[in-house]
């Protein structure tokens, strides 16, 4: 065995890198919503990343990906990692000032501030997706949301809709239900999403996986929608 301590501790010039790299960056921050959930439970930011991870997989090389309701823009990187371009958006200056804070030149993704209940986001997009964003809509005026999110695809494009199911409601933390005026079933959702797309793929999710078992245990609804429907 070598007496060299470096090759002892197996790699040191690597860390001294790493090291190197964050001293100059000044390391790597986080949305204050992120923040939040990593000090109040942080399990809460794996099942986060886990639907992004589902997203990026499903949208991987496409050229232009639009985020509706993209927070402090977290999990953002993620899709950006697989995607050529993601165009960011948020109703809320507060998330759209943090998401811009912590961006990172090395991900193409382009935060902006606009509520999709008001208008379309500009130009054609091969794919959008929001998680965590429907059960925040009001019933009343989800079908302006959904018709503005429409507006915005290809005509060869997809939408990707997550959020809780209406069954994980009895058991979700006080912080969770906060805000949460909109969760449905999975037979519900389909039929929501149904009137906008001729395809709808219902996956369900538990934690951090994917499955497609049965609806009414699953915690989370993810639905793939394809197939626009241009509505008069």
């Amino acid at each position: 065995m070598s007496d060299d301590n470096s090759e002892v501790r197996g790699g040191s010039d690597y860390y001294a890198e790493v090291i190197s790299a964050m001293k100059e960056s000044g390391g790597e921050r986080i949305g204050f919503m992120s923040s939040f959930g990593w000090g109040d439970d942080p399990r809460r930011l794996v099942f986060t990343l886990s639907r992004y991870k589902f997203v990026a997989k499903m949208l991987e090389g496409l050229p232009e990906v639009l985020e509706v309701g993209c927070g402090d823009g977290f999990g953002t990187r993620v899709v950006a990692q697989a995607v050529g371009n993601v165009k960011a958006v948020d109703f809320d200056p507060d998330f759209i000032k943090s998401a811009k804070a912590c961006a990172s030149s090395k991900y193409k993704i382009e935060f902006d501030v606009h509520d999709m209940l008001s208008s379309p986001v500009a130009g054609q997009f091969s794919a959008a997706y929001c998680l965590d964003v429907l059960e925040h809509i009001s019933p009343d005026v989800e079908k302006t949301f959904l018709k503005n999110i429409l507006a915005c695809l290809r005509d060869d494009g997809v939408l990707i809709v997550g959020m809780p199911s209406l069954e994980s409601q009895e058991y979700a933390s006080h912080f969770s239900k906060l805000g949460h005026v909109n969760c449905k079933t999975q037979p519900e959702l389909r039929t929501v999403l149904g009137a906008y797309f001729a395809n709808v793929f219902i996956f369900s999710m538990n934690d951090e996986v994917v499955h497609t078992g049965f609806g009414k245990m699953s915690h989370y609804n993810i639905a793939l929608c394809c197939g626009p429907r241009r509505l008069s």
